[in-house]
């Protein structure tokens, strides 16, 4: 299964998924659809003001699970795991840069920016698609949420 196959079926469980989980009081952080051992893995990352619990995940896997295989979006055997984005949350949409203004992240973009790639910072926000970061060294950045690659909130464990 190539990468664009992978993307596609995360783009249709997204579809399928994001309504049901907001309607459970919950936001749908990430999709992940990756082959790790034993085999395929469809993980979906859930979040809600103060945290996930046990139950979130156990109901979000049983609806979700019997809606998956009503659509059967995924041509092949998977296993299906639903848990928390823990305390280093991935950043995916550009609504998390607002509302996690005021946080510790790190953002690894697709090319480099000012001869970087890597940034860690303080978020102060985005504006009209730029992440403006106030990074450890000092300055200010402003990074083009187009360019992310990767980027998640940063827990110092002091």
């Amino acid at each position: 299964m190539g990468a664009m196959e992978t993307k596609a079926i995360v783009k249709k469980v997204e579809e399928l998924v994001e309504p049901i989980v907001r309607t459970l009081g919950l936001e749908l952080v990430e999709v992940q659809f990756r082959r790790e051992r034993p085999g395929w893995v469809l993980r979906l990352l859930i979040d809600k003001e103060g945290g996930v619990n046990l139950e979130d995940c156990v109901q979000v896997s049983e609806v979700v699970g019997d809606i998956l295989d009503a659509e059967d979006p995924i041509p092949h055997a998977y296993n299906l795991e639903v848990s928390s984005p823990g305390l280093e949350r991935p950043l995916v949409k550009e609504k998390d840069y607002q509302r996690f203004a005021g946080r510790k992240a790190r953002i690894t973009t697709r090319q480099p920016l000012a001869g970087r790639r890597n940034f860690t910072g303080i978020i102060l926000g985005i504006e009209d698609g730029l992440i403006s970061l106030r990074l450890s060294e000092g300055q200010q950045v402003e990074i083009p949420f187009s360019l992310v690659e990767k980027a998640h909130l940063k827990f110092d464990f002091k």
